[in-house]
């Protein structure tokens, strides 16, 4: 996944092993350190050397926080670092001065690192399928031989496409990347009649059926008073 787009320039800098060439940092492309006044390439055995790339994505209060840090590591050694908190890239150690430097007056790839927080760590948390949540109630607590509405409430899934059948879609954004959906049926309740929800959605492998009748609302009914203080 590339969600950054085109990676720095790297002219002026100091070309690594040809193994360790262009490591991928969150989709941006950091091809090596910038060279130093003074610097020699000096060819050395590839065996001896390694770049590592660390994306991390750190999330707290379900997705509403995040923390992004974007590592590089060059045999052992982190020497620079984006910090989503900083907004920019940090040098952790004195050899990583002169590459933070320069990746930080990259305006534009700058801007896609700090927006990495919901391109690249938001996006890939919701990668994997998140699956709703189906209540069926009725709007009101009137009495049922009135004309009423039933909602049946789908919660809390991703991706936010879902079909509930014999309704119309509208879709809600929760704050957290995933939707809700929510539809009424204005209902007549009759003895003896069950009123079905029926959702699908791609991170189930079958549709899923809740179904609600006027027993189960004298059951919640019941449960409510048997709550109440004095009963």
């Amino acid at each position: 996944m590339n969600p950054w787009g085109a990676g720095r320039a790297s002219e002026g800098v100091l070309a690594p092993p040809a193994c360790a060439r262009a490591p991928v940092i969150g989709g941006r492309h950091r091809h090596s350190l910038p060279m130093r006044p003074g610097d020699n390439i000096i060819p050395v055995p590839t065996a001896l050397f390694m770049v590592q790339v660390k994306s991390e994505c750190h999330f707290s209060n379900s997705t509403r926080q995040v923390h992004f840090l974007d590592r590089y590591i060059y045999n052992r050694e982190e020497l620079v670092r984006f910090d989503s908190h900083v907004g920019e890239d940090l040098a952790v150690s004195e050899l990583g001065r002169p590459a933070a430097e320069l990746w930080n007056r990259q305006k534009d790839a700058l801007q896609r690192a700090r927006a990495a927080v919901h391109t690249f760590c938001r996006i890939n948390k919701f990668l994997e399928s998140s699956t709703p949540t189906v209540t069926v109630y009725p709007a009101k607590t009137q009495p049922l031989w009135h004309h009423s509405l039933l909602v049946c409430s789908v919660n809390g899934f991703y991706p936010g496409h879902t079909e509930v059948r014999c309704f119309q879609n509208g879709l809600i954004p929760n704050g957290d990347w995933t939707f809700q959906t929510m539809v009424m049926l204005e209902i007549v309740p009759q003895s003896g009649e069950v009123y079905t929800c029926h959702v699908e959605h791609p991170s189930w492998t079958s549709p899923v059926t809740v179904e609600w009748s006027e027993k189960l609302l004298v059951h919640q009914m019941l449960k409510t008073c048997g709550l109440m203080p004095g009963l």
